[in-house]
C-alpha cells in the first residue's frame, strides 16, 4: 500500500514566496490582495491593472468575490518586478507573458527577448559605473578642498 505524501501544514507566507520565488509553486489560492500588495510593494490598484492588461492570469476569487492569489502569481510578480527594476517596458513584459502562455514553441522567442534586454541592462550598468567614477572624482575634489588643498572644479 502506498504511503500518502506528507501534507505541508506550514505553507510559506506571502512575503516569503515573493522574496524567494523558487521551487514548484503552491497553486492554492490563499493570498489576499492586501498581503500581495504588502509583499510586492505594488498597490492593489496596480495588481488589478496587471490582471486587467494580462500580465497576470485571471486571479481566483473567494466565495465573497475577493481576489485570492496563489504562489505562482507571486512567482510571476517577483519576476515582473525584477524586469521593471531593469527598465523593461510594460509592453515588453506583456509580450514575454504572452509568449510564455503559448508554451514551449516560444522558448526561443522568449530567450531572444531576454537576451536583447540583457544587453540593454549591461549598457545601463556600464553607464552607471561611469557615472559613479565621476561622482567619486568629484567627492575626492571636495574632500581635498575641505582639507584646504585647492579649488573645486
Amino acid at each position: 500500500m502506498a504511503v500518502p505524501a506528507p501534507i505541508d501544514l506550514d505553507p510559506r507566507t506571502c512575503s516569503d514566496v515573493f522574496r524567494t520565488p523558487v521551487g514548484e509553486p503552491d497553486r492554492t489560492p490563499r493570498h489576499t490582495i492586501g498581503e500581495v500588495a504588502a509583499a510586492s510593494g505594488l498597490t492593489a490598484h496596480t495588481l488589478r491593472w496587471y490582471e486587467r492588461i494580462g500580465l497576470l492570469d485571471p486571479v481566483d476569487r473567494s466565495a465573497s468575490g475577493q481576489r485570492r492569489y496563489n504562489d505562482a502569481d507571486l512567482h510571476r510578480l517577483a519576476f515582473l518586478g525584477r524586469l521593471r527594476l531593469t527598465g523593461m517596458t510594460v509592453a515588453d513584459m506583456l509580450r514575454y507573458v504572452e509568449l510564455a502562455r503559448e508554451g514551449d514553441r516560444t522558448l526561443e522567442d522568449r530567450r531572444d527577448l531576454l537576451l536583447a534586454h540583457r544587453e540593454e541592462v549591461r549598457q545601463q550598468v556600464a553607464d552607471l559605473h561611469a557615472t559613479l567614477a565621476v561622482l567619486d572624482h568629484k567627492i575626492d575634489l571636495y574632500a581635498g578642498r575641505i582639507a584646504g588643498s585647492g579649488p573645486v572644479r
